[in-house]
């Protein structure tokens, strides 16, 4: 089989197309043709050499759309399936074209939705639906401030929280961007480069709830907060350290909740899938791309040139 992998850290020209062995599964695994990943952050900085790898050469992909090979574990050939656990199967991540899930980390794709689709919305919308709902406790009516909305976390919570009925606070760098923003449902879009997110915040009379993809704004996500708001900390966008007034915190009684790990159930996964079928949440798609063409992807998502995911698609 084919994947895309790297044998060393480095810049995006270090990601080469290998042909490596079909994996093995053993008998609690599915065999599945992958026709669809998409290029995570995580995946950037595993690359470069700022996130360690199991070992080289390694292939990246934390998840992988595709159909069974041959029957397992309650599966068949032909089923079209979906995992965003693929960092742990036999064969690699989902840049490889063939890969070994345990049964435990598929779950099923509607037919209605298609595998770029699925790729799309897989791992950013398990992450997104954790920190709003398992974590955040999102309620009807509450308002909820989300950084990076350009991403592919944000640009899903936008409508998560929407069909949730939340109010939506949405950040974003670019002016440019600002409508594509509105369009996703956000009730309020601030440009972080020139106004305060905080003080916007607040002709609101604040948030309850803020999703904190950055890191580095954590102060002015808790300034953003209501008392006794929330912060779920999903990422660290803008760097791994934060300076905060424990003050302000303290007296303000804002929860700070790590995320962890940001895998929804695989329950949630499916009903979030059957949202995509009935077109209630729509996945961003920026780019689908031939595998082979990774390295382009890496560059666009290190240049900040896209809204939503980049999908890279296995033609096997």
């Amino acid at each position: 089989m084919k994947a895309v992998q790297f044998t060393r850290p480095g810049g995006p020209e270090v990601l080469q197309v290998a042909e490596v062995a079909d994996p093995i599964p053993t008998p609690e695994d599915v065999l599945i043709d992958v026709k669809a990943t998409t290029v995570n952050r995580l995946d950037l900085f595993q690359r470069d050499g700022s996130r360690s790898v199991p070992a080289l050469p390694f292939t990246p992909g934390l998840e992988a759309a595709g159909v069974v090979v041959t029957d397992s574990q309650g599966f068949r050939a032909g089923d079209r399936v979906q995992t965003t656990w693929a960092s742990r199967a036999r064969g690699g991540g989902g840049y490889a074209s063939r890969i070994a899930v345990h049964a435990h980390d598929l779950v099923r794709i509607p037919d209605e939705v298609s595998y770029e689709e699925a790729a799309a919305v897989g791992l950013t919308a398990s992450t997104a639906w954790m920190g709003l709902f398992d974590i955040g406790q999102l309620r009807e009516g509450e308002r909820v401030l989300i950084w990076a909305c350009t991403s592919g976390v944000g640009s899903i919570a936008i409508q998560l929280a929407k069909q949730a009925g939340a109010w939506v606070l949405a950040t974003s760098g670019s002016a440019e961007k600002t409508q594509a923003l509105r369009d996703l449902g956000a009730d309020l879009v601030v440009n972080y480069k020139e106004q305060s997110v905080a003080e916007a915040a607040h002709t609101v009379n604040g948030v309850h709830l803020v999703l904190e993809l950055v890191g580095g704004t954590l102060q002015e996500s808790i300034d953003a907060c209501t008392f006794e708001g929330r912060v779920v900390l999903i990422g660290n966008l803008g760097g791994q350290k934060a300076t905060v007034d424990t003050q302000a915190w303290r007296l303000k009684r804002v929860n700070v909740l790590g995320g962890g790990l940001m895998h929804t159930s695989p329950a949630n996964e499916e009903r979030i899938r059957q949202l995509v079928a009935k077109k209630i949440v729509k996945p961003q798609i920026a780019a689908t791309l031939p595998v082979e063409q990774a390295a382009e992807a890496h560059r666009k998502i290190a240049n900040h040139e896209i809204i939503g995911k980049i999908v890279l698609v296995h033609r096997n």
